[in-house]
């Protein structure tokens, strides 16, 4: 019951507001009117608890164990745009061919057969293109009145892939047979040139903390957890693996997708005064790929005694990818947002650090690798007041 009052506070700025009196005072009226009920039916049996001792310790144990992390809203202001960048088309997986102009119908039930005819005259259009914006104007995002000029230059862009290996006729062929498929090919690579735009954002913090979420795994009983600090000999079994003998982090098990990721636990473990890697849907932050907002968990939380880190680690080859990219953008924007909050409020700056798996070795220092690869984008810098 104490606990559920808790959760019903987490629009304070921080949980250690959770601890000022008239907080506490407040708590504790929630509690004993939640209580008062079952009270009158044991009045005189049983002796009552200290429920103002239990609220207090309740809440010591909530600040200890949790790391404060603001649910943050990213909300577009204004007009907002959106289109799409020219680009060249990639064709070369295209090597489609002409299909028979007479087709070959059998009836399963009677087992008759038909031939349908199909005649070069009919769907006929102008230009060869059109077979395809026809296509493309089906699709929701996309507009033929803001795109027409796009959308005509990757079918000419097709158009001229066809008639590098087919004539006329034969292209003309592949574009009426194959009309969706085609459509849908360029849809798609579209998609990773998509851009949106909004005359600015408004943050909002509807919560100023929140509850760890549990795990998206379990662990039988059966199953045996290996200590963290022990080398995995065979590292491809790593991701099917569950790992424990924590001191600092904030749940008993985890699991770690890499060597490199728990060589890093090591790390937080011996530095941070806590940490842990976040379930699905603690932060509720998303990155835009593409025309799609999808939902971004970092690897690893970690508190300090100065700041909160966001931490990513990723293979070198893999730190220019798009989706990284994205995914960096994202979690740089909501560390400026909730370092602006914890600010205010006397908390600790939020830094995201995005880590290739080569620098990770178990005698770095946290504060070595945060001094080499946080990430400071200057439209997101925020500068704690003197």
């Amino acid at each position: 019951m104490t606990y559920e009052v808790i959760r019903q506070h987490e629009r304070l700025p921080s949980s250690a507001y959770l601890l000022q009196d008239d907080v506490q005072r407040s708590m504790v009226r929630e509690v004993e009117e939640a209580l008062a009920p079952v009270q009158l039916e044991l009045a005189g049996m049983t002796e009552k608890p200290d429920i103002a001792a239990i609220v207090h310790k309740t809440s010591q144990l909530v600040v200890r164990q949790s790391i404060d992390i603001p649910r943050i809203l990213v909300v577009p202001k204004g007009e907002v745009s959106s289109g799409f960048q020219p680009f060249s088309l990639d064709t070369a997986g295209i090597h489609y061919q002409p299909v028979d102009r007479d087709l070959l119908i059998q009836h399963l039930r009677t087992h008759e057969q038909e031939t349908l005819s199909f005649s070069g005259s009919q769907h006929q259009e102008q230009r060869q293109e059109d077979y395809l914006v026809r296509g493309l104007i089906d699709y929701d995002d996309i507009s033929y009145d803001d795109h027409a000029e796009l959308l005509y230059d990757l079918a000419g862009q097709l158009v001229k892939h066809l008639l590098s290996y087919l004539s006329e006729e034969n292209a003309r062929n592949v574009l009426i047979y194959h009309q969706r498929q085609l459509a849908a090919f360029i849809h798609v690579q579209m998609q990773a040139h998509y851009w949106e735009k909004a005359t600015g954002y408004d943050m909002v913090v509807s919560k100023g903390f929140t509850a760890l979420r549990q795990s998206a795994f379990t662990n039988p009983a059966s199953d045996t957890v290996y200590d963290f600090r022990q080398t995995v000999e065979d590292r491809n079994r790593i991701a099917q693996m569950v790992f424990g003998g924590f001191q600092r982090c904030l749940y008993s098990i985890q699991k770690f997708q890499s060597d490199s990721e728990r060589k890093l636990a090591i790390i937080l473990d011996r530095e941070a005064l806590k940490w842990f890697k976040p379930a699905r849907g603690q932060f509720q932050m998303y990155y835009k790929l593409g025309a799609d907002h999808l939902e971004y968990q970092p690897d690893f939380v970690a508190e300090t005694a100065d700041c909160i880190y966001m931490l990513e680690a990723k293979a070198r080859n893999d730190m220019d990818d798009a989706e990284v990219q994205s995914k960096k953008d994202a979690a740089v924007q909501w560390c400026h947002h909730a370092t602006g909050h914890a600010v205010s409020s006397g908390g600790k700056l939020w830094k995201y650090l995005l880590i290739p798996h080569g620098a990770i070795t178990e005698n770095m220092t946290l504060l070595g690798l945060a001094n080499q690869y946080h990430i400071d984008q200057p439209q997101y810098r925020f500068d704690r007041a003197p």
